[in-house]
């Protein structure tokens, strides 16, 4: 479902002085860098590595829940979480004199909100940097409301949707790379969201998995070998 938001007269410096003053709390998440994959860091060997699947993204981290520590809320709780970030975000756009339309929706155990149509660079930032800071701003909101944690994820403008498919590309590549040579490749650092999506990709390449390593904001994926 969709909220249309039409914003008042358009003020484009104003926009960009309440941007700072709303944004600035916000805790900065670094770019992810480029997408091409570095060398290997032999002398990285004594960073910390612990297997993909051994963490919970309950805390956003990289991969799935084991279903031991499963989040025992229902449809109706991510259908609220979704309606107080809806308000929040409209609230969001109408001091930052933005246009923009917000979608609802529930994915699994998220969830899902995104503001769509209008221009949203501002709101998405260099490598996606305010669009987690946003997101990061919107759970906090719905917490406050709920009392309880949130998970929600926010895209803006198909960012997301587009990282997620380029991610995609490039860890099937690495893992094919990976299969044939034998030989283990890290990738560049990257947020939670981003190793996730590429665990979920090598989980499904035989003869090869991958573990996080290092710690933020420089915590990337290294795709190995099966032994």
């Amino acid at each position: 479902m969709s909220a249309p938001h039409q914003p008042p007269a358009d003020t484009a410096a104003t926009a960009e002085a309440t941007a700072g003053a709303v944004l600035s709390p916000a805790p900065a998440t670094p770019p992810d860098g480029p997408t091409d994959l570095p060398d290997r860091d032999d002398a990285g060997a004594d960073a910390l590595v612990e297997p993909a699947d051994e963490v919970d993204l309950d805390s956003d981290t990289d991969t799935a829940d084991t279903g031991t520590g499963a989040r025992t809320t229902g449809t109706d709780l991510l259908v609220r979480e979704g309606d107080v970030a809806g308000d929040y975000l409209e609230r969001l756009l109408d001091i930052l004199d933005v246009d923009g339309d917000i979608d609802l929706d529930v994915e699994g155990d998220r969830a899902s909100v995104a503001i769509v149509g209008g221009d949203l660079r501002d709101l998405v930032g260099s490598d996606g940097s305010v669009l987690e800071a946003l997101q990061e701003l919107t759970r906090l909101a719905v917490a406050q409301s709920t009392g309880v944690r949130s998970r929600l994820m926010l895209d803006i403008g198909g960012y997301r949707a587009k990282r997620r498919a380029d991610l995609t590309s490039l860890a099937a590549e690495a893992a094919q790379r990976v299969a044939s040579s034998r030989q283990a490749e890290r990738l560049v650092p990257m947020n939670p969201f981003e190793r996730k999506v590429v665990h979920d990709v090598i989980a499904g390449v035989s003869g090869v998995h991958s573990e996080s390593e290092g710690e933020e904001p420089n915590r990337r994926v290294v795709v190995l070998p099966d032994r």
